[in-house]
């Protein structure tokens, strides 16, 4: 029978109805989130009248004053140009999948932190109720003054990319939602240091994506714009391509600039003779379609906590294996990319993120690697104190390149 859970923050907390101990006396996944795990914090003193006078009335009223005759003046007087937003409506939380809002914000708090643990960006946990496209980007945009940007996360597809396109639209700060463009911009960066470890370029590599969802729609996108010989995605259907007519409005699009190869059917006879392997679906692979691969192949199989092959399997094949996992070499974490990626477009205070800003830090968080690259290395840990500072600094570089920064 599954444990009953209570709200950590009633009056009774230490007990549960029935007498059963709380949940936080027996596991520690629920001692630490007891309370939540983030909080507010003053960055000045209200030690007296003096401070509070000048922290708010009358002293605040200089500054709105300011603000209201000089808009801009909001980012040097605010905390706005170091804030970001992280909203969710719950449909798609990690591999949990649909399960509101109140229950996706420990991912949402989660993610916050990150952002600050890695970024030094402040951000703000906001789960939304509603799904429908339209009050979700109206509800964004409204709130949209307090915040620098946006991180859209675990919304689920094929909504997630309306909504993310509907918001670049109309706000100009940066809107990104993770689930994409997080996972997309780890994975050129390993996959561009698994090509330099064997001695290939991109161009001379075919990859195969399983899953057609917001993260393989967005890999696929990136490989493509970073030059990649061929690549195909594959649904549960099989290969997304132009001969079916069964597929979506966004699969559509993605069956017009993939698969050059013309491959139809299954994802297995996808993989013959492939050079790449990217899962983000779940789902298993049978191992004689990962021997079907060309000699030298890479593996990256990011489903959790199950890769679609596990590493022992892939192993006997691949030149070099990848998982979502933080307990096998060579993780994709989208912690590598998100905080750095804000940071860089804060600094300058870009309008957007562009395609040229993901690429510049998929090849910085590639460049961390160096001179230390080898089979179970292509990609760095979240915690090398390299990695937030080389994003973020590519990511201003390009986005002032790109004539999208203010400052």
């Amino acid at each position: 029978m599954a444990a009953e859970i209570v709200n950590p923050r009633s009056d009774n907390s230490a007990e549960r109805e029935g007498g059963a101990e709380p949940l936080d006396s027996f596991d520690p996944v629920f001692a630490l989130h007891r309370g939540g795990k983030m909080a507010v914090q003053a960055t000045v003193p209200v030690r007296d009248k003096d401070d509070l006078s000048l922290a708010y009335t009358p002293g605040v009223a200089k500054v709105c004053t300011a603000i209201a005759e000089q808009p801009e003046l909001v980012h040097d007087y605010t905390w706005k140009s170091s804030v970001v937003a992280v909203v969710t409506d719950g449909t798609a939380v990690l591999g949990l999948g649909d399960i509101g809002p109140e229950a996706s914000l420990p991912v949402m708090e989660g993610k916050a932190i990150l952002f600050k643990q890695f970024g030094g960006v402040d951000a703000v946990p906001i789960a939304l109720a509603c799904t429908d496209v339209d009050e979700i980007v109206e509800t964004v945009v409204r709130l949209a003054p307090s915040f620098g940007g946006v991180n859209l996360e675990d919304i689920s597809a094929p909504r997630c990319f309306e909504i993310e396109r509907k918001l670049q639209e109309r706000l100009d700060i940066p809107v990104f939602h993770d689930d994409q463009h997080g996972t997309a911009v780890v994975t050129l960066a390993a996959l561009r240091n698994a090509a330099r470890l064997t001695g290939k370029t991109l161009a001379e590599l075919r990859a195969v994506i399983s899953g057609a969802g917001a993260a393989g729609v967005a890999i696929a996108k990136m490989l493509v714009e970073a030059g990649i010989g061929d690549v195909a995605v594959a649904d549960r259907k099989g290969v997304v391509s132009v001969d079916r007519e069964d597929l979506t409005p966004v699969k559509r699009e993605v069956a017009g600039f993939t698969n050059k190869a013309g491959i139809s059917g299954s994802l297995e006879v996808a993989l013959e003779g492939a050079d790449v392997f990217i899962g983000v679906s779940g789902g298993t692979v049978p191992e004689e379609a990962v021997a079907s691969m060309a000699e030298g192949a890479f593996v990256f199989a990011m489903a959790n906590p199950n890769p679609e092959v596990h590493p022992d399997v892939a192993h006997k094949y691949a030149a070099v294996v990848a998982t979502g996992r933080s307990d096998f070499p060579n993780q994709i974490n989208n912690v590598l990319a998100f905080p750095g990626i804000f940071a860089g477009a804060l600094q300058v205070r870009a309008s957007r993120i562009t395609e040229g800003m993901k690429i510049a830090a998929a090849e910085a968080l590639a460049g961390v690697v160096g001179d230390d690259l080898a089979a179970d290395y292509v990609i760095p840990s979240p915690f090398d104190e390299r990695v937030a500072p080389a994003v973020t600094a590519a990511v201003a570089a390009a986005a002032r390149a790109e004539g999208v920064a203010r400052r």
